[in-house]
């Protein structure tokens, strides 16, 4: 029997203890309702106190500026690769956008659905192992946005500071490393995120607007994906998914507790640092994925000498409770994602299962 688990799936991921034994507490009876939150109608002054908790919260967390709405949409990251262009790629603009991965990839893909694309910088000639230059970016007048992907769960890569452009907005998908450190938000005129991997369960999606990017009407777009519908009625146009903005809500007080964006970044760097030393140090045992100075806090990828150690890792590490370290379908090999929520202790953990192993082989 395994007495402990270790999570480092890539999203749904781990979330705080705290958040859920908060959870767990209040289940039955929410704010002495004696209902659950998940019970609760979304119009209710007990639930609106939790969805304005929870934006008053990544306000403070991230020093979003007041000309700056958060929403909390649905459909994850996948549907803002849809709503993005729809709204913002206007006749004779361009929506340009930097590869990094499979992620970036999707998101291109949509657009070039919508209107007219362009690809400002791409790693996938070097399988995407780094973080472009911004030297290489090729930028148009008419851009309509600069879109990038903050971080990049298959392939182990992020950005360890964000281009400074002028001509049109930054768009980022910072779904798997928001909250994960300190951020200028005025540097980006919006921002999107998919909850379940640094800010609570699957079924939110929070996006972090600036008001004035969205002037141009866009009538010819659905109701429901108009950002502007979901500004005008601060998210509550329609049933919004109520216990994943709660959920939400722990996470970031837990977030909070700890210290703040600042404290969280430094643990990050404490777990990251253990394990990519590990591989370092393995005298080619073990093969990062990502150049080292494109590597991420969130998703550590590497591989072994060959696929037949790499499978028997992975067994090895299923057998001691570790869970989610293969690596994605598309690109095999093994991955730690180790996101706010995963412990030190899983990192020291996973370290000593990689040298146990190597001392073995």
């Amino acid at each position: 029997m395994v007495k402990q688990v270790f999570n480092f799936n890539a999203g749904p991921s781990a979330l705080p203890k705290p958040a859920l034994e908060r959870a767990q507490k209040e289940l039955l009876n929410f704010n002495d309702t004696q209902m659950s939150v998940m019970e609760l109608s979304h119009r209710s002054q007990s639930y609106e106190e939790v969805h304005e908790q929870a934006q008053n919260l990544l306000r403070e967390l991230l020093q979003i500026p007041n000309d700056y709405q958060i929403l909390f949409l649905q459909g994850g990251a996948s549907l803002q690769f849809t709503m993005l262009p729809m709204n913002l790629l206007t006749k004779g603009t361009i929506g340009n956008y930097v590869l990094t991965g499979s992620w970036s990839e999707k998101a291109l893909k949509e657009a070039k659905l919508l209107g007219e694309t362009h690809i400002a910088a791409s790693t996938k000639a070097n399988s995407y192992q780094s973080i472009p230059d911004f030297s290489e970016f090729q930028l148009n007048e008419n851009d309509a946005y600069l879109h990038i992907t903050s971080n990049n769960t298959i392939y182990g890569t992020q950005y360890q500071n964000f281009p400074e452009i002028n001509h049109a907005p930054l768009i980022a998908d910072m779904s798997s490393d928001i909250l994960s450190r300190p951020l200028k938000v005025n540097q980006f005129g919006m921002i999107y995120a998919g909850a379940q991997k640094n800010l609570g369960p699957s079924g939110v999606t929070v996006v972090i607007v600036k008001k004035d990017l969205l002037n141009t009407k866009v009538e010819q777009v659905p109701t429901m994906l108009q950002y502007a519908t979901h500004i005008k009625s601060d998210s509550l146009y329609n049933t919004p998914p109520t216990f994943s903005i709660y959920m939400l809500r722990n996470v970031l007080d837990w977030i909070k507790d700890l210290g703040g964006a600042e404290a969280i970044a430094k643990q990050n760097e404490e777990k990251a640092k253990i394990i990519y030393d590990t591989i370092d140090e393995s005298n080619g045992f073990y093969v990062g994925h990502a150049e080292k100075g494109s590597r991420s806090l969130m998703n550590v990828t590497f591989n072994l000498r060959n696929e037949e150690l790499n499978q028997q890792f992975l067994a090895k590490a299923k057998e001691q409770g570790f869970v989610g370290l293969n690596g994605h379908r598309s690109v095999g090999g093994c991955r730690a994602s180790i996101y706010n929520a995963v412990p030190i202790d899983a990192c020291i953990a996973l370290r000593e299962l990689m040298i146990q192993f190597k001392e073995n082989a």
